[in-house]
């Protein structure tokens, strides 16, 4: 029998609560606005748009200096040999590259997809393992749907990427986070997770982890650690579902061996050309045992019918005619340069008691803001100074991680990275003198506090440790 879903408007607000998908009944709100309100899916209560959407109006304006999205450097490709080869597959191979395909994929672009796994330790992939999707975004939303029923709980690291939590929202999913600190996600943690829903009879339907380069916290899961998660999958007959978009993209290290390539029954793997070539293209994959593929193919025609081809064979003759390992290359390099960048000016300009974790690839740093501050309500006046960023709640099914923000610097040159951080800091700085100045005052009466009566500043409660920050210093670095 499926559990009761709750009303997702009853927030709990605190760390590893649930945070599930619409209530079985949705009363119409607004029936004089939408003549429709009463007759929507109940999984359509609650939906909004992520914190990173709403953004978009802003960050698009010549004056902002945006740390919000994590959009690549696509300018660093070679874009005229890219719109030539692009221009003679559409003159050569019109008749296919324009027609309807496959519901699972191209088949010569997903054998060049196993070549590019293999690169992270999964040597034994096939082919005909492979789904080709419309972005990884698409093969998480596939393989939700054809594992969750509404109820059904989802393990996800705390904070967890937004599109995923989106995902599990409108699968009316409860969302219970794993906590993760400079080394990723923490095993005992997770196991811990497993035995309290154990104990309430709750169906853990998969573990959802992002191991590489995390999305938002930056931080990489380590070989210790995959050990051990995979040994937990183990033990609790628990799924994985391994989203691995930025695994290509580290600064100082060959790619880390994947969940997958460790266990091929426990771990269905998520893979994207995004964050490597093009996110235009919205070009993804799934690798999944067979059986669970034959379900992935039904769920994408039913969905979409198939994949674009034109992007698909786009992708697999970039892959067969460019240089795109070295490619690879220039991308780790150009982001290396917008990460030092970013540790630079933030260990330069942050006030005491902010910070931040210090990524060894990919796109992101996490940053705690000092005690008090509120990334989501401090976010207008950053705007105001002009420059954005994404407020950590964003990142929480439950309402959490309101000290906490994302900064992107894969896009912004390192001289628009120094100044956006410069302008960030001047607006925490005058949030603290804001904090201080009312922290004298007793909002209630309005009245002086009496500084004999007053509590310690140590005294005062803290935010509950989630990730890295609390174990770095200032500058970032593990103590």
């Amino acid at each position: 029998m499926t559990p009761p879903v709750p009303d997702p408007s009853v927030g709990t607000g605190q760390a590893g609560a649930y945070s599930s998908g619409a209530s079985p009944h949705v009363s119409p709100r607004h029936p004089r606005l939408d003549p429709l309100a009463d007759r929507y899916a109940a999984r359509t209560h609650g939906m909004k748009s992520s914190e990173i959407r709403a953004l978009f109006s802003v960050v698009s304006r010549p004056e902002v200096v945006s740390l919000a999205g994590g959009m690549p450097a696509v300018t660093a490709l070679p874009l005229d040999a890219v719109g030539s080869m692009i221009g003679e597959l559409v003159s050569g191979m019109g008749a296919q590259t324009l027609q309807y395909g496959s519901g699972q994929g191209d088949p010569r672009l997903r054998e060049r997809i196993c070549d590019v796994m293999a690169l992270e330790g999964i040597t034994d992939a096939s082919p005909t393992e492979v789904v080709v999707t419309v972005g990884s975004q698409q093969a998480l939303d596939l393989v939700t749907r054809v594992f969750v029923d509404p109820g059904d709980v989802i393990l996800a690291e705390a904070p967890s990427y937004v599109g995923a939590l989106g995902v599990f929202q409108a699968a009316q999913a409860q969302v219970r986070h794993v906590a993760m600190d400079d080394d990723g996600l923490i095993p005992e943690a997770l196991e811990q997770a497993l035995l309290e829903c154990r104990a309430r009879g709750e169906r853990v339907k998969f573990l959802y982890t992002v191991p590489n380069f995390h999305n938002p916290a930056g931080v990489t899961l380590s070989e210790p650690r995959r050990q051990a998660v995979v040994a937990l999958a183990e033990q609790y007959d628990l799924l994985v579902i391994e989203d691995n978009p930025y695994g290509l993209l580290g600064f100082d290290q060959e790619p880390m061996r994947a969940l997958r390539a460790r266990n091929a029954d426990r771990v269905i793997y998520l893979g994207s050309f995004s964050k490597t070539f093009s996110p235009g293209l919205r070009v993804g994959w799934v690798l999944a045992p067979l059986a669970v593929r034959e379900k992935l193919v039904l769920a994408t025609e039913a969905q979409v019918l198939c994949p674009p081809s034109l992007t698909q064979y786009a992708v697999a003759r970039y892959l067969d005619t460019q240089p795109w390992r070295e490619q690879i290359k220039v991308f780790t390099e150009l982001y290396r340069e917008r990460r030092d960048a970013t540790l630079e000016s933030l260990s330069a300009l942050m006030p005491p008691g902010t910070t931040w974790t210090r990524p060894d690839g990919g796109f992101y740093v996490w940053l705690k803001l000092p005690d008090g501050l509120d990334a989501k309500l401090m976010q207008p006046r950053a705007v105001a100074a002009h420059v954005a960023y994404v407020p950590g709640i964003g990142f929480y099914a439950d309402g959490s991680g309101r000290e906490y923000m994302r900064l992107s610097y894969c896009y912004p040159e390192p001289d628009r990275i120094r100044e956006g951080v410069r302008r960030l800091a001047r607006v925490i700085e005058a949030e603290l003198d804001l904090h201080s100045t009312f922290d004298a005052v007793d909002t209630g009466t309005f009245r002086a506090v009496n500084p004999a009566t007053a509590r310690p500043a140590a005294d005062r409660a803290t935010p509950p440790p989630v990730i890295g920050p609390a174990n770095t210093d200032q500058d970032g670095d593990r103590p």
